[in-house]
């Protein structure tokens, strides 16, 4: 888990800015350290130097913005994420080991294949049936206590466990509890992915690691059925709905309302929310 509070807000500056020039010095500021020193605790937090980390979260959202946006240019694609179209290809085979035309044409079919449980079976289902179960809503903001993670979503019940243990005497009939996964296992290592797990709580509590989940316009699709689901519910979001609606994802990023657990059964009702335009 990542506990550093000033961690916390350089992840969240980097992601917010993710497009532009993200400087060592600009991060370190941001946070009012020196570069050195911050550069240090980065490490430290997560394992990356921070300019490993700014390289690799553009490059694998890049990458899934080449997935879900089938009709836009490479070119375009790099570019929004501060390359010019030689220097995209080339940091992009760089990280992926492979080029941004052969990712693209390869990615559905690596989507097919469950990296956290690997035993799931993963079908893309018609358009007509994903969009029978995605509803457009717009969804209120949230006030929350979180924690962030990198690691395996495989990890998640256990995380989860340690983090309604700890703020039990927060939890009332009227808790939502949320998670905010901002990698897509196909594209990202599975033990590098970044997640965070939330629960609402009143603005007054007086607890650290709090924060606004953003509301507005969502494209919300209605999951119940086994955990291992999870991740072909969003490959049909990703790989069938997305590319085929006409909608488009924002800057924002998604994150699931949990609705009902069974942990005995392994089975769950989610709502898997994508923020589009």
């Amino acid at each position: 888990m990542i506990v550093n509070e000033y961690i916390n807000k350089a992840i969240d500056y980097i992601l917010a800015n993710i497009g532009g020039d993200l400087s060592v010095d600009a991060i370190a500021a941001h946070c009012n350290f020196s570069k050195y020193y911050f550069s240090r605790l980065f490490r430290i937090e997560t394992g990356e130097s921070i300019g490993e980390f700014t390289r690799r979260v553009k490059m694998e959202q890049s990458a899934f913005r080449l997935k879900v946006e089938r009709g836009r240019s490479i070119t375009d694609i790099g570019s929004d994420y501060g390359y010019s179209a030689s220097n995209y290809s080339s940091a992009f085979k760089l990280h992926h080991e492979q080029s941004p035309i052969e990712f693209r044409r390869g990615i559905v079919h690596k989507s097919l294949t469950n990296p956290v449980f690997g035993d799931a079976f993963v079908e893309l289902l018609p358009y007509e049936v994903c969009s029978g179960r995605i509803a457009i809503e717009i969804l209120p903001d949230f006030f929350t206590v979180y924690h962030r993670h990198i690691g395996s979503y495989g990890n998640l019940s256990e995380h989860w466990g340690e983090f309604q243990e700890k703020y039990g005497a927060y939890i009332t009939e009227d808790t939502l509890f949320l998670e905010r996964t901002y990698d897509d296992p196909s594209i990202t290592d599975t033990d590098e992915c970044l997640y965070d797990l939330y629960m609402t709580v009143p603005e007054n509590c007086g607890l650290p690691n709090t924060t606004f989940i953003k509301g507005g316009k969502y494209a919300v699709y209605h999951f119940k059925g086994p955990v291992k689901q999870i991740y072909t519910a969003y490959q049909n979001i990703f790989n069938v709905w997305l590319p085929e609606s006409g909608h488009q994802i924002d800057e924002r990023y998604g994150f699931d309302i949990y609705r009902a657990i069974d942990c005995d059964a392994m089975n769950m009702e989610i709502e898997i929310c994508i923020p589009v335009k």
